[in-house]
């Protein structure tokens, strides 16, 4: 698998998401056999650019490459500069976000807002293309199955954008109509791999190694990209992969693997946001990883009160440890994620235009 010269290690990609895929989220999900992620998406509009919280989402300390970095805007030319901005602080594969729902993404018509304005689209591709390109630096490009029900152009945009040199595609079968509610339909994704020669990755309700071969089947795609469901379950590519390369499903991780993982997760958390922003941010984090366990709602109450960060991670830590006495084994979970995932994380989208 390839993005124009960039090899990947594999086809199992972790979404980005906005107030989700941070960099130790997305080195946590490397570490647990992703094999490409994507950063949060960062604003074109240069008045935020040295705003904290773009500061951390252009935080790339450490991270293994390819460093992929989404951009969202509504102007040509300022998502051109945006580009130019992130190659220079390290990106080496620029994402341009027409596939986020939500209502107020950065400003009223960006992310998938822009499939309504077809010119607009394609003028976007073209100038960001055009501003990576002496520098070597490939340009994908995220969007939805279309604006509604009745406007399904991704097969049209998909072969315009590869004319203007984007070199891989993701379609995540929902329209802008639909945000995260319905089920996703994989017959719009496929039409466009046949449309295609570059790349293209299928995304939406990716939820299990069984789903992910159904997926890869129906649609042709080259890879699936996978959020919501590596939300408190980052293992979830390792088992995709074991099951894509062996037709076996692998045993769960034991509890002690994941209370290490989540452990090392909430220092890095830490140490990216500080003390005050750090505790609050990774209470949604832990409440993923607990949702579904014993005594899980009563501890994510209990830690949602927690303001200090030693004392969470310590809290953390015990309840593990004491998971770990009662079971060795984390339970299979469930094919769907919880409902509130879908609401969260539009409205994550919707606070972009602080970004």
């Amino acid at each position: 698998m390839q993005i124009g010269p960039i090899a990947l290690e594999n086809r199992l990609f972790v979404a980005p998401m906005a107030g989700v895929t941070d960099r130790p989220f997305r080195m946590l999900c490397r570490a647990w056999g992703a094999g490409y992620a994507v950063s949060e998406m960062v604003t074109s509009r240069k008045d935020l650019w040295h705003s904290l919280k773009t500061s951390r989402r252009a935080n790339h300390e450490g991270e293994p490459g390819p460093i992929a970095v989404q951009i969202a805007g509504t102007d040509a030319a300022m998502m051109a500069e945006a580009a130019q901005y992130n190659i220079d602080r390290g990106a080496q594969i620029i994402d341009i976000n027409m596939g986020c729902p939500a209502k107020k993404v950065c400003n009223k018509w960006a992310g998938s807002a822009l499939m309504r304005d077809e010119p607009l689209a394609l003028e976007i591709a073209q100038a960001v293309v055009a501003a990576a390109a002496p520098h070597g630096v490939p340009v994908t490009l995220k969007m939805r199955t279309g604006w509604s029900t009745e406007h399904r152009n991704a097969v049209k945009l998909a072969r315009d954008f590869e004319r203007a040199g984007i070199q891989m595609l993701t379609v995540h079968g929902r329209t802008r109509e639909q945000g995260y509610k319905g089920q996703a339909e994989y017959d719009t994704i496929a039409a466009v791999k046949a449309a295609v020669r570059v790349p293209v990755v299928a995304n939406g309700d990716v939820t299990s190694p069984h789903k992910a071969r159904e997926v890869l089947a129906a649609t042709g795609a080259d890879a699936v990209m996978i959020g919501r469901a590596a939300q408190g379950r980052p293992w979830i590519f390792r088992e995709i992969g074991h099951f894509l390369a062996t037709g076996e499903l692998l045993a769960p991780p034991r509890v002690s693997e994941v209370r290490q993982a989540l452990l090392g997760h909430l220092r890095e958390h830490y140490a990216l946001y500080g003390e005050l922003t750090g505790v609050r941010s990774a209470r949604k984090h832990i409440g993923w990883y607990v949702r579904s366990l014993p005594g899980g709602e009563a501890f994510r109450s209990a830690m949602n009160r927690i303001e200090d960060a030693e004392e969470q991670w310590q809290a953390v830590d015990r309840y593990f440890a004491a998971l770990a006495a009662q079971m060795s084994l984390m339970p299979v979970a469930s094919e769907q994620p919880v409902d509130d995932d879908a609401d969260a994380q539009e409205e994550a989208g919707a606070h972009c235009a602080m970004a």
